[in-house]
Order: structure tokens, then C-alpha cells, then sequence
């Protein structure tokens, strides 16, 4: 992931608006998509309900010494971040818009998936390929509770927003914040990696998908599908593995001094200084399989790429 964007920081914390609190509040639900096109952008309080999570906190480590290093054939101790108990997690939904699949020329669908239009009627998939010829503005809104829908070949779980606004259209993939880190897992690692290092990718993905939903790229979508922000192929790269691995690590997030850290990676160490080297903290998905295969645990491993952090878990409502 290449994010060299101004506001971005590798350690960026999002403080004060996201504190790690004990008190228990009511998490209402987070996004309500409109089928208004005019309506479709998120509103403001949409931001403030994510902001309203809370996180339980691990123990905090100790500051860590100048003197440790993020490559992964460093051999000096680093502080492990403690891992919170499991509980009941938030598991809101992002939105991502299909860039990959830009031009957008063809949606199919399967498994019992249905499109409407901005009334609520039902749109035949041959109607539809023909409402996507015309540029014009327009909102569609394919998905269900089963199946796929299918963007220029590639299936997709959740809802899939069409829409354009006098530019063309374009494919927003709105889904749970847990599926989507699954995919994410697979699509920036391979998925018959070590197990450890899949969960230390899927709880960096949670974080970053995490700190976009808060901090969204775009008012229709809150971050893309490449790696300028961080990969993700639907249902083609979320395997049994990488589900297993983001189930593992379920609502676990990185945080630092009570604010969220935007976890960056690449595949290299070499990579990954290049890249993030002027922002921080960043981690080696190799460097991370190799710790991985000496036998540390995904929290010793995130521990030594984003030094002095902890781990945090999302609260659900009223826990």
C-alpha cells in the first residue's frame, strides 16, 4: 500500500474525537444509504455515530528505545502489545469504491441478488446494462440478503451502489467492516501464509479501514479498492484462511496514547522505507511472515512494526 497522500501519517491519531473511554454508551446504526441521489452522501452524523464506538483497551506497554528496529531480522526485544479480552464487537459498514473496475462495464448478478432504482422498483439486469450506457446522474442499488453481484465479472457480498454524478458511473461496494477486512487480508497477502501473520494483516486492515470511515477519501465512499489505499477483490481474495484469521482478531484495532493508528504496510521492508519511511511506522507483510514462521504471535509482530502501540477492541452497544 502506497498512501502518500498529506494527510496521511502512519502513526495518525485521531485525537481528540476518538478517545479510548471506560464509560458505555448506545452505538446507533452507522450508515443509512439513501436511494435519493441528491440524499446518497453521507451525512455529518454519520461520523459522529462512528465516533460515539468506543474501544476496550489493552494494557498499555512500555515506551519503547530508540534503539529498536522494525526489520524484521532485528533481534532486540520490543514491548508486546497485550491482547484484550474478547467481547461483543461494533462491526459497522464501509464503503468502497470499486475503482479496479473503472470503466464500469457490465453488472450481472447471482445467487438471488436483485437491483432497484431511486423508487424502490425492481430493474431487470438487461435494463440496467442499458441504464449504464447513458451518462446521465442516476443512482441503482443491486444486492440481498443472498448472493453476489457481479462487476465486470468480479462478485461482490453486501450492496453494490451505482452511481453517477455527470461524470459516469461508478460502483461502491458497501459491506461489513469485518468482510471487507477478509478480503483485504487475501488481496495483500497471500492466504496460505502463516496464520499469525494473517491476523497481524487483518487487524493493520482494520485499523486503516477504520480510520477511513472516520476520515473518508470521498462524501460517497470512504476509501478505494487499490493500493493507494489498500487491496481489496470481494469474494475472489476472502478465503476460508483469511476469514478464520480476521474471526481471530475480531474487532481488534492499533492504538496509541488513546487515538487510532492508520497502520500502513507494504510487501518489503525495502518497500515499505521507501514508501513510508518520512511517515513513521510502517509494516513488512514479508518481514511479518518471516517473524511468523519464528514462531511470534500476530501481537509480537505488530509490536515490533508500530512500536510503542497497543492493541484496542472495538465496543459494541452497551458493552
Amino acid at each position: 500500500r502506497h498512501d502518500f497522500s498529506a494527510a496521511a501519517a502512519a502513526m495518525r491519531l485521531l485525537r481528540p474525537l476518538l478517545l479510548i473511554l471506560t464509560a458505555s454508551v448506545g452505538v446507533a446504526a452507522l450508515v443509512g444509504w439513501s436511494t435519493d441521489v441528491d440524499r446518497f452522501r453521507a451525512q455529518s452524523s454519520d461520523t459522529e455515530t462512528l465516533l460515539s464506538a468506543l474501544f476496550e483497551p489493552g494494557e498499555q506497554p512500555q515506551p519503547p528505545t530508540a534503539s529498536v528496529s522494525r526489520s524484521a531480522s532485528e533481534q532486540l526485544p520490543t514491548p508486546v502489545p497485550a491482547v484484550p479480552p474478547a467481547t461483543a464487537t461494533l462491526d459497522p459498514q464501509v464503503r468502497i469504491a470499486l475503482l479496479s473496475q473503472n470503466p464500469l462495464d457490465r453488472v450481472s448478478l447471482e445467487g438471488g441478488a436483485q437491483c432497484t432504482n431511486q423508487a424502490g422498483s425492481p430493474v431487470g439486469i438487461a435494463s440496467l446494462n442499458r441504464l449504464l450506457a447513458v451518462q446521465r446522474p442516476g443512482l441503482l442499488r443491486c444486492g440481498g440478503q443472498r448472493g453476489s453481484v457481479l462487476v465486470n465479472g468480479r462478485a461482490y457480498e453486501g450492496s453494490v451502489h451505482l452511481i453517477n454524478r455527470g461524470k459516469g458511473w461508478m460502483a461502491i461496494n458497501q459491506i461489513n467492516l469485518e468482510r471487507y477486512v477478509a478480503s483485504v487480508v487475501g488481496a495483500e497477502m497471500p492466504s496460505h501464509w502463516n496464520a499469525e501473520a494473517l491476523k497481524a494483516q487483518a487487524i493493520a486492515a482494520r485499523s486503516y479501514g477504520l480510520v477511513h470511515m472516520i476520515r473518508p477519501a470521498d462524501p460517497d465512499w470512504n476509501l478505494g479498492d487499490t493500493s493507494r489505499w489498500q487491496a481489496y477483490a470481494g469474494r475472489a481474495s476472502s478465503t476460508d484462511s483469511t476469514v478464520r484469521a480476521t474471526d481471530a482478531t475480531r474487532g481488534l484495532v492499533l492504538s496509541f496514547k488513546g487515538g487510532l493508528v492508520e497502520s500502513l504496510d507494504a510487501s518489503t521492508q525495502a518497500i515499505s522505507d521507501e514508501a513510508h519511511g518520512h511517515l513513521g511506522a510502517s509494516m513488512s507483510q514479508h518481514g511479518a511472515q518471516q517473524l511468523a514462521q519464528r514462531g511470534l504471535r500476530f501481537n509480537e509482530i505488530l509490536g515490533r512494526y508500530y512500536a510503542g502501540a497497543s492493541l484496542a477492541r472495538i465496543r459494541s452497544d452497551g458493552e
